[in-house]
């Protein structure tokens, strides 16, 4: 249901997402399907793993490109849930916005996986699922993502049944519909890279869950001991809501323990993601909701520009000393003007725009790293746009850039640039659609 909430929230990761999951799938285990469906009056979307001649839930079908597919895209989970994501980063595939997840669980947060037939599913070991997720050519991030949460819940198996994290064997997501659950959310995670998230409270459900090792209460031991911290309320509606999956998927996403909710600017978009079970009295959705910042143009304050004058020193002892003041604590920014002193010496002007706390250390690193004899300061305050980090389409790094008329602008990372043999071939893949 997250996986659906988010791609109803934001359509431009379906491309991407869906070349992911058809990356980790084998020939043979079907494809991934998104349907339209309505769940408890609600529209809602459903993600599935749809075996050869099954039929899809719901209406309106999104395959997949194919069911075994290596492409790469270059875009960028379950109860009523709100999730709120909260990113820094844009509230759309490449806008810099200050995203809010915010899910109002009302059901499972990742259903338990029904094995397709035909094709045996990965063993289930831990160490053999995580190399099975690091052999498949997905998108930049992907994996780490996936793993990710893939570790949060080996390692509270672990606990409980205290053993080492590489000796868990996962009995009840050992299959090919799980394992694509986990992989499209760190398809996700991953295209968001800037965001942070915030949730509602989560549904505690009740009664007995059907496990490998017999019956056991609702939420799973595995799923508490995941999601310790985390807010709880109970609405009088029993089953499993939250599983061990989309309790590592939240762990992941949100850290050590849940943000609390930042002031909130512009809705962005919503998205509702649907389960497969009929809850009595309310719909089996989550509800995903995304909000940017009211303003993409951020002042800061507190700053100090510093600025010194150098007639004595050559042209590679002052490349270093720029480089060693660059990397000091504090230093924001650094730029060297060539100009004319007493004499008609030239001299070079060293400017640094600083944080006001650490004047004093990058004042003492100025003078251990250059020759002059005294400086100058004042307080400066600067505007920025708001920026993320993320990927291009073919793995370079690449910042994107939320203009004040709402327009987004990419560009690749200079250093990832340098094995490029030709001028033209730099400046054509420096510049990154949005």
């Amino acid at each position: 249901m997250f996986v659906a909430a988010l791609l109803d929230a934001r359509p431009d990761l379906k491309p991407r997402v869906l070349a992911d999951i058809a990356a980790v799938l084998p020939p043979g285990v079907g494809e991934a399907q998104i349907a339209e469906v309505v769940n408890g009056g609600i529209a809602a979307l459903h993600v599935s793993l749809v075996g050869p001649g099954e039929a899809p839930i719901g209406g309106t079908r999104h395959p997949s490109h194919s069911s075994h597919s290596h492409a790469q895209a270059s875009a960028s989970g379950d109860g009523v849930g709100e999730s709120h994501s909260h990113s820094r980063a844009h509230a759309h595939a490449h806008a810099h916005a200050h995203s809010h997840a915010h899910a109002h669980a009302h059901a499972e947060a990742h259903p338990h996986a029904h094995p397709c037939p035909h094709v045996s599913g990965p063993s289930g070991t831990f160490a053999d699922m995580r190399a099975h997720i690091r052999d498949a050519r997905l998108s930049p991030g992907t994996a780490e993502a996936a793993i990710a949460i893939l570790t949060v819940l080996a390692e509270a198996e672990a606990r409980m049944h205290r053993m080492p994290v590489e000796a868990v064997h996962f009995h009840e997501i050992g299959d090919w519909d799980s394992l694509m659950d986990v992989v499209a959310a760190g398809s996700i995670a991953a295209a968001l890279p800037g965001a942070s998230w915030s949730l509602s409270a989560l549904p505690l459900g009740g009664g007995m869950v059907k496990t490998a090792h017999g019956l056991l209460p609702v939420p799973a031991p595995a799923t508490l001991d995941i999601l310790t911290g985390f807010p709880w309320r109970d609405d009088g509606v029993s089953g499993e809501r939250v599983t061990p999956t989309g309790a590592a998927i939240l762990r992941h996403l949100m850290g050590d323990a849940p943000a609390a909710r930042p002031a909130l600017a512009s809705l962005k978009a919503v998205g509702y993601g649907a389960g497969t079970r009929s809850l009595p009295g309310l719909p089996n959705i989550l509800r995903a909701s995304l909000f940017s910042g009211a303003d993409s143009v951020t002042r800061e304050t507190h700053l100090v520009e510093l600025a010194f004058d150098i007639d004595d020193m050559t042209g590679e002892e002052m490349a270093h000393a720029a480089d060693l003041l660059r990397a000091t604590t504090g230093v924001r920014d650094l730029r060297l003007v060539p100009g004319l002193g007493k004499k008609g010496r030239p001299l070079t002007t060293f400017a640094l725009l600083c944080e006001d706390d650490r004047l004093d250390a990058i004042s003492d690193a100025v003078f251990l790293q250059t020759s002059t004899l005294g400086l100058r300061f004042h307080a400066v305050e600067r505007r920025v746009l708001a920026r993320t980090h993320g990927h291009a389409a073919d793995g370079r790094p690449v910042k994107h850039a939320t203009r004040p008329d709402g327009q987004v602008t990419a560009k690749v990372e200079a250093d990832a640039l340098s094995g490029l043999s030709t001028l033209a071939a730099r400046r054509a893949a420096g510049r990154s659609e949005p």
